[in-house]
């Protein structure tokens, strides 16, 4: 089975358009690159056209094997020439670029991964329903990503074979469905009063009572006074608001009991590393108290 495949309906780009490209080889005249949402074709950028600036070094700026934004200026369909250039691409049409490269790669593993195990060809799936997706939904990773939630609206009017859309709902469950990011907040929270202690657990069962079916949030102690506020979410603007919640739901009722609330950090997204930090700083916290209590607890069995 044939898995070269263009990713688009378009045989060639337009004129204009920016595109990402696989540098192929690099010699005096500029650089022969292949373009990889359209088959491979091949293009050329002319070193006059790799920079507005003078250049020393083409490999200064450009690496065989690398990928490279950049904008079509002549297309000759007829011959398959495809002239290119690097200069005239700006920062931010560059970022989209990989953006979409990134979706329509996305796309393209989903639909050849489907076309093995149907024993069809990439193109005949495109043409069966991954073109319209892209021009029904500006791009087909979009709508892979509806699918998730329903998938009939997005794939109904395709009267797909049920074998082919339960193969393909497989594949884009499995991929694409969104991974939870882990938010953390630390903050400290202190009470003198006289039922202090009975006041700060208060304050934080209020925090933790802010937590949706979706969004649990859990409070845990680092180290008097400190705590952490942690949680998993799918959503994560909406979350950090609802931690921004949460904190202040814990710091008004801390205060009418006569106490106070210190944010150490804010509501963010933290990373394995830091998670691990903390469970390490929490571990040694933990032991580090034992042995006090230990100490403690000899110290008075010297005492009789």
């Amino acid at each position: 089975m044939a898995t070269t495949c263009r990713f688009y309906e378009a045989e060639f780009p337009e004129i204009d358009d920016v595109v990402m490209v696989r540098i192929k080889s690099i010699k005096e005249m500029g650089a022969y690159v292949q373009l990889e949402e359209y088959g491979n074709i091949e293009g050329m950028i002319p070193v006059a056209e790799l920079s507005r600036r003078r250049i020393r070094s083409v490999q200064s700026l450009i690496r065989v094997g690398r990928h490279e934004p950049v904008s079509v200026y002549r297309v000759d369909k007829s011959k398959g020439y495809i002239d290119l250039s690097k200069s005239r691409v700006s920062h931010d049409e560059a970022e989209a670029c990989k953006v979409k490269f990134e979706k329509s790669k996305h796309v393209h593993l989903i639909i050849t991964s489907l076309a093995r195990k149907l024993d069809t060809t990439p193109e005949e799936l495109y043409k069966q329903f991954g073109w319209p997706l892209y021009k029904q939904y500006g791009h087909a990773y979009d709508a892979f990503k509806a699918a998730i939630a329903d998938p009939e609206a997005v794939f109904g009017a395709f009267d797909l074979d049920p074998k082919i859309k339960e193969e393909l709902m497989a594949i884009i469950s499995h991929d694409l469905r969104p991974q939870r990011s882990k938010l953390r907040a630390d903050i400290e929270v202190t009470c003198t009063e006289y039922q202090g202690i009975e006041a700060i657990r208060k304050a934080l069962t209020a925090g933790e009572a802010v937590s949706t079916e979706d969004t649990p949030i859990k409070i845990r102690l680092i180290a008097p006074p400190q705590y952490t506020m942690s949680t998993t979410s799918i959503d994560k603007a909406a979350d950090l608001l609802l931690m921004e919640k949460a904190i202040e739901e814990v710091r008004k009722v801390i205060v009418e009991e006569g106490g106070s609330l210190k944010v150490v950090m804010g509501p963010k997204v933290v990373s394995e590393n830091e998670e691990k930090e903390l469970q390490d700083f929490m571990e040694r916290a933990e032991r580090e108290n034992a042995e006090v209590a230990g100490d403690d607890d000899e110290d008075s069995a010297d005492e009789y």
